[in-house]
């Protein structure tokens, strides 16, 4: 199989010399039983090259099983991947196979490796120094052929360094590093995917595809994507519904994209959001608040010197206050010196609460895109539902 036919049998759009350096060395590897970790950012179709590494490999016709290890709750990991047995824990009824041993003679592709707790990495790099799998709740090491290709969306060297990852792991897992583009730097394959996304949700929703004129294309293509792949198909997707014309010009396509800069360039406010903590996009979050609240009070306070506290009351009641509802604003309609007061609740455990649940009716309860668009990891987003008993 060579390059093109790579492309064509996986699904892979695209010209850029990045990605296809990308499936040449998931070619090259391919014969060989070597680790391979594939890094990208999320959303660039890091499963593509572990697909392509094990069908032309001499295990093709054995198990490939794809598990994203940031989707599985801390304390069943070990039991997911490894196995059990029989009574070692509340709940193990019966002896269970994990993903290791069920892929015997085949390979596995953990998604998010780095997301992996510590006790697992122990266990992660046994398999691959000695072959070695031990079940939970036993004490007999199991022998297991396997081949493993990892991927990671996070800078695991800096984890390294903070602690929070394995340096030896590391090494056995960066065999072979294989580093996918992100959309953003693929240059005119963003509206090759375009064009494909739209024919295919043409297909779907039997309906004639969109199309853009020329300076919408060059938005596009000047858009950030910090989504990649994802996000670009999602935005076909929501285009395809929900717009009557199927020509869409520069103009419908600003309003549309998320942030719009002053000079008429499509981007995020900011390129690095992918790359924020969790806590530092809710901070962001509650700043913006404080911010349109303080707009709110200046505004507040011109109607007052204009028309007089009675009548701003019944104003705001009626309309701007209405239109807060993420903020608690109450008013002292008693205060004679005609100033209105304002309280704030600002809660951080609130507001971060508040954050996951709207993300999760926006995408009617998917975890995995809910995460993705809070910028966290799905484990993290596991781990949040628990603690605000959602």
């Amino acid at each position: 199989m060579n390059n093109q036919q790579a492309k064509q049998r996986f699904g892979i759009i695209g010209n850029c010399s990045k990605l296809a350096r990308a499936i040449d060395i998931a070619l090259q590897v391919a014969p060989t039983d070597i680790s391979v970790l594939v890094v990208g950012e999320s959303g660039t179709g890091k499963e593509n090259i572990p697909k392509i590494i094990h069908q032309n490999s001499k295990r093709k016709h054995a198990p490939y099983i794809a598990v994203n290890c940031g989707a599985i709750p801390e304390g069943t990991i070990d039991s997911e991947l490894f196995g059990h047995e029989k009574g070692s824990f509340t709940g193990a009824h019966d002896s269970r196979k994990g993903y290791f041993e069920a892929a015997n003679g085949g390979t596995i592709f953990l998604d998010e490796v780095g997301e992996l707790p510590m006790a697992s990495q122990a266990r992660l790099l046994r398999v691959l120094e000695n072959g070695e799998i031990i079940k939970v709740g036993s004490s007999k090491a199991h022998q297991t052929d396997v081949r493993i290709i990892a991927a990671t969306n996070v800078n695991i060297s800096e984890a390294v360094k903070q602690g929070k990852f394995r340096e030896d792991l590391y090494y056995r897992l960066n065999t072979i590093s294989i580093q996918l583009p992100p959309l953003r730097k693929r240059g005119g394959d963003i509206y090759l995917l375009f064009r494909k996304f739209a024919a295919d949700f043409a297909d779907q929703y039997n309906t004639p595809p969109i199309r853009l004129t020329d300076d919408a294309v060059e938005i596009l293509n000047d858009y950030n994507w910090p989504g990649n792949i994802r996000q670009l198909r999602n935005f076909v997707a929501q285009l395809s519904v929900i717009e009557k014309e199927r020509m869409i010009t520069a103009y419908k396509l600003k309003e549309q994209l998320p942030k719009i800069s002053t000079n008429g360039l499509v981007k995020f406010e900011d390129k690095n959001k992918a790359d924020l903590s969790e806590r530092e996009i809710l901070y962001k979050v509650l700043f913006d608040m404080k911010r349109d609240l303080t707009e709110l009070k200046k505004i507040t306070f011109d109607l007052i010197q204009k028309q007089g506290n009675n009548e701003v009351i019944q104003t705001a009641n009626s309309s701007l206050f209405k239109e807060k509802d993420d903020t608690s604003i109450l008013i002292n309609q008693n205060n004679r010196a005609g100033l209105i007061e304002v309280e704030e609740s600002l809660s951080l455990f609130e507001q971060e609460k508040r954050l996951i649940e709207k993300s999760l009716l926006k995408y009617k309860g998917k975890r995995k895109d809910a995460a993705a668009e809070l910028g966290i990891s799905e484990r993290t987003l596991y781990r949040k539902l628990k603690e605000f008993g959602l």
